[in-house]
């Protein structure tokens, strides 16, 4: 059982990130975060994950897309995803309404980011060690 997924989206070399709003309630409040969020109905993870995405940057992708994957159950059950996509697809992104905007930064930028949620940064660092190898930075 899972409660959500979350999708660590790279754009080429770049990281894809959120901003958190401050919606009273919502954990984690103006912290970098990454697309995703909670299970609806009994949709499977990729689902949950595939639809976020399009739902919070308008960006569309496929099944196959997700190279990556691992479930945690700290401290929540969640599923975590990866995909590489090139960089040209940023320009397809549009921001929904959640959150205060988005942004790329390298991935070992967010990792050590001081408002990186702090659970996020070792999955994203676990698909650095783990994952199939983005583009290296020049």
């Amino acid at each position: 059982m899972f409660e959500g997924a979350k999708l660590i989206l790279f754009l080429g070399r770049d990281l894809l990130v959120l901003r958190r709003d401050h919606t009273p309630g919502i954990p984690w409040q103006g912290y970098l975060d990454l697309p995703g969020g909670g299970r609806e109905g009994a949709g499977s993870a990729e689902a949950c994950a595939l639809r976020e995405t399009r739902e919070e940057v308008g960006l569309s992708l496929e099944p196959g897309d997700l190279r990556w994957r691992r479930y945690y159950t700290a401290p929540r059950p969640v599923w975590f995803f990866a995909a590489w996509l090139p960089p040209e697809r940023a320009r397809g992104v549009i921001f929904g309404n959640e959150g205060l905007g988005w942004g790329l930064m390298a991935p070992e930028d967010y990792i050590d980011h001081a408002e990186a949620i702090p659970h996020f940064t070792d999955r994203v660092r676990a698909v650095l060690d783990e994952g199939p190898s983005p583009p290296r930075r020049a």
